[in-house]
């Protein structure tokens, strides 16, 4: 299993259920929250790859020597 979908999920699920006990909960309460995990953790990947895009772009605009000088 995934590290970080599991790290991901027991933060979700902790984040719900203040008395609960994720070892103590059931598979299928488990697997819920790991697909909510799952999720979450590609959104993020999607929006890095965005935010990596348009700082490339930024700089691209403030310095066109150096997009040149790249090609």
């Amino acid at each position: 299993m995934d590290y970080q979908v599991e790290l991901v999920a027991r933060a979700f699920y902790d984040a719900e259920n203040e008395d609960g006990s994720w070892d103590g909960e059931a598979e299928s309460t488990r697997q819920e929250f790991r697909g909510y995990a799952r999720n979450a953790i590609a959104l993020l990947h999607d929006d890095i790859g965005v935010l990596l895009l348009a700082l490339e772009r930024a700089a691209a605009e403030e310095n066109p020597e150096r997009e040149r000088a790249a090609a």
